[in-house]
Order: structure tokens, then C-alpha cells, then sequence
């Protein structure tokens, strides 16, 4: 990537593959920084930086020498950002959770429009908190994704709202903050699952926040309630329906719930503990699909994986949880997976594991069961 000042940044996706064909960029990021480079901040300026994709904003801020806070609901996000950083051997940054406090002083906000409504309320509120007229909010999408119901958030919330013309199909949104600070209103949503006597708590950015989804409906009652079982894995937890289940199912097993997003990962302790689940019979951690687990060591491994990274679509963080699994699975292990039936997961599972069986299945989902047999 080439900044306005003409000085390249190296810049990666994150985890790295061989023979990547996706950048680590945008034409918004692109037009972010261009914006911000007529700015002319001055050096030291605190530039607040929310949604960073894989760190292209903040290593240009790191570049410029400005003091640089990046608010991120995903590790995977911020190891990017870290690796960028010193592939580029540029300063490190500060670096919070989507669920930590903003910083009280900053001087300009840059922000990656999230896809999640709810959640760009919730940051829209937390900058109303922080901001006012004298600090400008510029925010950066593909155009097809800012819609009237986007700028109607931003004016309502936060203040007086402009757009740019569009840019390579990437479009600005310029928000100048109301010097008031409107009232505090409860992002935190809650449902029930009568089914299962579950009343779930979900923080904005978890997928399918408002009720429970079809795919985790569907494999509820497929988890194994089996004395053997001592230690399960929810990948991908979101607000951790499926470890609260194995969790009831088998009493005698610890459940790591593990997701990349930092309010699934609070969404499912929440959850865990709100159903008098133990604290110490399980583990909730925001890490990049199962980095660090020993091998070997895991008897059920549960799985809904996504098809899309930030805004592309691609099967490779199916592959790596898959990946990942058989590495960290027992002998005779099992990896319960449920996807939409077009995404063939049966193929890439029977390749990796040598053997795979449909547990159950509607119209459009299927349940897959793969078994982990050493040689």
C-alpha cells in the first residue's frame, strides 16, 4: 500500500496463507487516509481509530508519528495490527477491546462503518460520550454499504452528518458531535429459549443478537451428554449457547468457549456463569481459532464457522478451525460442525479427517461429524 506521502507500508492479512489473494486494504481505507493526510495534524496528534480490518489505519497513524489508540471487538484484528506493525518496524500503539473505555482526550476519530447495526450504535454512543464539536468523526465504507438508515444513526446519535462523493465504490461520512451528552441507553439485549430453559444475554457485535439462530437451534440437541467427554470446545462461541449445553449435558467436562470477537467472548461468560455453570469448569478466551492449545488434549470440538472475513467472502477460517481441530483432538476425538449444505464441508472434512458422517439435517443446514484416528 502506497500512503499520500508516497512511503509504501507492507501490509498483511491475518493469519498469513501462501498464495493469499485478498489485500489487507480497501479503496475506504485508502480514501480514509487520503482525507486525513490534508488534515495536516499536527505531529503527537491522538487519533482514535475504531475497526481497524487488518491494521492499514493504524500503521499509517503509527507512520505519521500521531499518538494512535485503536478500539477493536477483534483479536484476530489486532494481531494483524501488531504484525503490521513490525513488518513495517513502525511504533507500537495502544490497542483496546470493543468493551473497554475510550480514551477521554482525543483529537480526531476515524471509523470503519461495522456491518452490525446494533453494534454502530453502541460505538456511536460511546463517542457521543467523549466528543464534541471540536473533534470530527470521519467514517469510511464500501458505498453500498452506507445506507439513509446509516447516516439517520450517525445524525441521531452522534450529530450533524455530511457524506463524500464515492471514491472506487468507497464513500466518507463526516460527522461533526453535539457539544450535549445524550442519555446512556442499555446495548446489552437479552432472549429466551424456552426449549431449553436459556435466557441469553448477547453485547451488540454477536452474531444473531436478538434471538436465537437456526443453525445453533438446530444442533442443540445433537450435543453428546457422554461420561467420557473431559473437555469440549465451542469454536466460534458467540454468546455461548453451545458450551452452556455441553456444559448441562456433561457434568464431569471443562468447556473453553472461544471466539475471535471480544463481546461474543463476554456475551458467552456471562451466559455461562447467569446459568450457575461453575467458573471453574470453564474458560472464555478471544483468540484466533484454537493458536496455543496443546495437542491432543481435547475430546469434542463443536463448530459453526463463518464464510467471510471482514467483508470477503472466503473458506479458509473453516479450514483453519477444521485444521485446528484435528490437531488439538484426542484419539477418536470428534469435531461436530454444522453449515449451510452449499458450502461442502463434507468434502474438505472427509480430506482432513478421512471419515465423515451427517449427523442430522434440514432444507438448509447440515450437521457433519468427523473422527479424529490416530495412526
Amino acid at each position: 500500500m502506497t500512503t499520500p506521502a508516497g512511503q509504501p507500508l507492507i501490509l498483511h492479512r491475518y493469519p498469513r496463507r501462501k498464495n493469499e489473494t485478498l489485500q489487507a486494504f480497501d479503496a475506504a481505507d485508502e480514501y480514509l487516509i487520503e482525507h486525513v493526510a490534508e488534515l495536516s495534524l499536527p505531529a503527537g496528534a491522538r487519533v482514535l481509530i475504531i475497526n481497524d480490518h487488518f491494521g492499514a489505519l493504524s500503521c499509517w497513524a503509527s507512520q505519521q508519528g500521531y499518538d494512535t489508540i485503536q478500539i477493536s471487538d477483534s483479536v484476530v484484528a489486532q494481531q494483524a495490527t501488531a504484525q503490521n506493525l513490525a513488518a513495517n518496524a513502525l511504533p507500537s500503539i495502544v490497542q483496546l477491546t470493543s468493551l473497554e473505555p475510550l480514551p477521554e482526550r482525543v483529537d480526531v476519530v476515524l471509523l470503519r462503518i461495522p456491518k452490525s447495526t446494533r453494534m454502530l450504535s453502541w460505538q456511536l454512543q460511546q463517542l457521543a460520550a467523549i466528543t464534541d464539536s471540536s473533534i470530527p468523526v470521519i467514517a469510511a465504507a464500501k458505498a453500498k454499504d452506507i445506507h439513509t438508515s446509516t447516516l439517520n444513526q450517525f445524525e441521531h446519535q452522534l450529530g450533524n452528518t455530511v457524506t463524500s462523493l464515492a471514491k472506487k465504490k468507497a464513500r466518507l461520512v463526516f460527522c461533526t458531535p453535539r457539544d450535549d451528552k445524550p442519555e446512556l441507553i442499555d446495548q446489552l439485549h437479552t432472549f429466551d429459549v424456552p426449549d431449553y430453559a436459556m435466557t441469553l444475554a448477547n453485547f451488540p457485535n454477536v452474531f444473531s443478537a436478538q434471538k436465537l439462530d437456526i443453525a445453533a437451534y438446530l444442533m442443540l440437541p445433537h450435543i453428546p451428554s457422554e461420561p467420557g467427554l473431559k473437555r469440549i470446545v465451542d469454536l466460534g462461541c458467540g454468546n455461548g449457547v453451545l458450551a452452556l449445553q455441553a456444559a448441562r449435558n456433561n457434568p464431569n467436562a471443562f468447556i473453553h468457549a472461544v471466539d475471535e470477537s471480544h463481546m461474543a467472548v463476554a456475551s458467552a461468560q456471562r451466559n455461562l456463569l447467569a446459568h450457575h455453570i461453575a467458573p471453574t469448569r470453564f474458560e472464555c478466551e478471544a483468540r484466533d481459532c484454537l493458536s496455543e492449545f496443546a495437542r491432543h488434549d481435547v475430546d469434542l470440538v463443536m463448530c459453526n464457522p463463518p464464510f467471510h472475513q471482514q467483508q470477503a467472502i472466503t473458506d479458509h477460517i473453516a479450514w483453519q478451525m477444521f485444521c485446528d481441530a484435528k490437531r488439538v483432538l484426542t484419539n477418536h476425538g470428534r469435531l461436530l460442525v454444522i453449515g449451510n449444505r452449499h458450502l461442502g464441508y463434507h468434502a474438505k472434512l472427509k480430506r482432513l479427517f478421512g471419515n465423515v458422517s451427517v449427523i442430522a439435517s434440514n432444507k438448509k443446514f447440515v450437521i457433519l461429524q468427523a473422527v479424529h484416528a490416530q495412526h
